[in-house]
């Protein structure tokens, strides 16, 4: 546990520490806000066009454990959404919920748990898992934002607003930019590397005390439920069909069915908030799931570890 507790204290700092700024007037009224646009403009498009830019193929091939993580994730994605629309939530925040009960923290979160547990071996998976969550998830729940954010009744007029507007995102249109790079050959020149690691290391600090100065200037709102249930589905629902996946469907070699259990366990990364903030939706629920998952994921990793000996 306390190898769990060292990892997710910076977290709580960061949300803390945008929190009492906001509280104390440090922050104004929109540095939720701003601070998220800066992340979604320029640092997570930064770090997603770097980490898909330098991505070779050879590393990152795992058929199985891709399969694993990508079906177990997609999978709580698409019942977490369809069970939302069905609740009569409109389809960009059903959206949002499905990404907020299935985007685990795998960047700040999963790459150092997974070097600290398995080894410089639990590397490669935990890349693997980021650039799955990052580029595949993020991409579809993007999708199915812009399309629950159409009203044209034409599905011609309707398709063609929702493949203008992900053209013009940041988020969707870097990791393909970067993956067109990589599939040149080419090398990222020093300068050019060095400038997208600056702006890509600010993308979880950033967004995290955006995350504290939004709770802080948010009003007690009663959706606690919701929040909770997708902390649950998130914390128990989703490493569970990832472990059965990667147990008994799959059968992965064990380094590689614990790393998959330690991924699919950790809690909510930022990305949902930063997407709701984005399109401007309800992001009260969004930003509770990502505290709450994360105070819940001390318990529930600290399970996993003993789990996997």
């Amino acid at each position: 546990m306390a190898a769990v507790i060292n990892v997710l204290l910076p977290i709580f700092g960061l949300i803390l520490a945008g929190y009492i700024c906001r509280r104390t007037g440090r922050l104004g009224e929109t540095a939720a806000s701003e601070l998220n646009r800066f992340v979604v403009w320029l640092c997570l498009p930064a770090l997603l066009f770097s980490a898909t830019a330098t991505a070779s193929l050879e590393e990152i091939w795992r058929p199985g454990f891709i399969a694993v993580v990508s079906i177990g994730t997609m999978a709580v994605y698409a019942l977490t959404l369809g069970y939302r629309w069905f609740r009569q939530r409109r389809l960009a925040d059903a959206s949002i919920d499905g990404l907020s009960a299935a985007y685990a923290n795998t960047g700040y979160i999963g790459i150092p748990l997974c070097v600290l547990v398995l080894g410089d071996d639990g590397l490669e998976p935990a890349l693997i898992a980021t650039l799955i969550v990052v580029c595949l998830l993020f991409s579809v729940a993007i999708v199915f934002v812009e399309v629950g954010l159409q009203n044209e009744r034409s599905a011609y007029h309707a398709i063609r607003k929702v493949l203008v507007a992900l053209a013009k995102n940041p988020l969707v249109v870097s990791p393909i930019l970067g993956g067109c790079w990589a599939a040149s050959g080419a090398e990222l020149p020093e300068a050019a590397g060095r400038f997208l690691d600056l702006l890509g290391a600010a993308t979880t600090p950033c967004a995290l005390v955006s995350l504290g100065a939004f709770l802080a200037q948010r009003e007690r709102q009663k959706n606690g439920s919701a929040a909770a249930a997708l902390v649950g589905i998130k914390l128990i629902i989703h490493p569970l069909l990832v472990w059965v996946l990667a147990s008994y469907v799959f059968v992965l070699p064990p380094l590689w069915a614990k790393a998959a259990l330690l991924l699919s366990a950790l809690p909510t990364g930022t990305g949902p908030f930063m997407l709701a903030e984005f399109y401007r939706r309800e992001a009260a629920v969004v930003a509770q799931t990502v505290l709450w998952s994360t105070m819940g994921s001390v318990v529930t990793l600290s399970v996993c570890l003993y789990w996997i000996g």
